[in-house]
């Protein structure tokens, strides 16, 4: 048995000073469950309701109250998420029902963004969900209230596919490694494998007894 014991059984964690923290980020009060803070190797995103802040990762310390936000939305964030593939790329789904998709400079930001690269409109309702393709790029799917899930070319702005398998909202989605199938948990306590290139259903279950949110997969 001595095999399985892990080598870091030993390590502790040690917590940073103060100078190495990020302070006073904007946090959401939008009751729903979702992604409020996002990392990648360039940046920290924070959701502070119908806007967000992007900072370095290397800009550490409190942050000034009228340091500049992304905020072209017309309702509250709801879900966030970085592109695989670029990291200065960032989309966005809102209470408005439009999925956006934003370019952040290798800087930060100077000034508030307002404007985003694409703006993606088909949910009636809200727009909850966010979820790069992890190796086809530019691919984007969003979900929203219409308990329907939305397969975009954010490159030109165009509707690829449209998945209505999903008789109730779905809280969240998960590709595989290489993105020849997509995974969901919905409203209904289903989860569901799908093939996202046709829409097949490739198989389902009830994941849990209760209808609570169930982020992420």
């Amino acid at each position: 048995m001595s095999k399985f014991i892990s080598k870091f059984r030993q390590l502790q964690a040690r917590t940073l000073s103060r100078e190495c923290c990020h302070e006073n980020l904007r946090v959401t009060k939008f009751g729903w469950d979702a992604t409020i803070c996002a990392v990648n190797p360039k940046f920290v995103e924070s959701v502070g309701g119908g806007s967000f802040v992007v900072i370095p990762c290397a800009r550490v310390g409190p942050l000034p109250m009228d340091y500049p936000t992304v905020s072209g939305h017309g309702g509250w964030v709801l879900d966030i998420a970085w592109s695989p593939h670029n990291d200065n790329i960032i989309a966005t789904g809102s209470t408005d029902g439009v999925a956006r998709v934003w370019a952040i400079p290798d800087a930060g930001l100077s000034e508030p963004l307002e404007r985003a690269v694409v703006d993606l409109k088909f949910h009636k309702g809200r727009c909850c969900l966010v979820l790069w393709h992890p190796s086809a790029l530019n691919v984007l799917v969003t979900g929203g209230s219409d308990n329907q899930l939305a397969i975009w070319n954010v490159g030109t702005g165009q509707l690829l596919k449209l998945l209505d398998t999903h008789p109730a909202l779905v809280y969240s989605a998960c590709f595989n490694w290489n993105g020849s199938q997509l995974v969901t948990s919905c409203r209904d306590t289903m989860l569901r494998v799908l093939e996202p290139r046709t829409g097949q259903l490739l198989g389902s279950a009830v994941c849990h007894e209760g209808a609570r949110p169930t982020r992420r997969l």
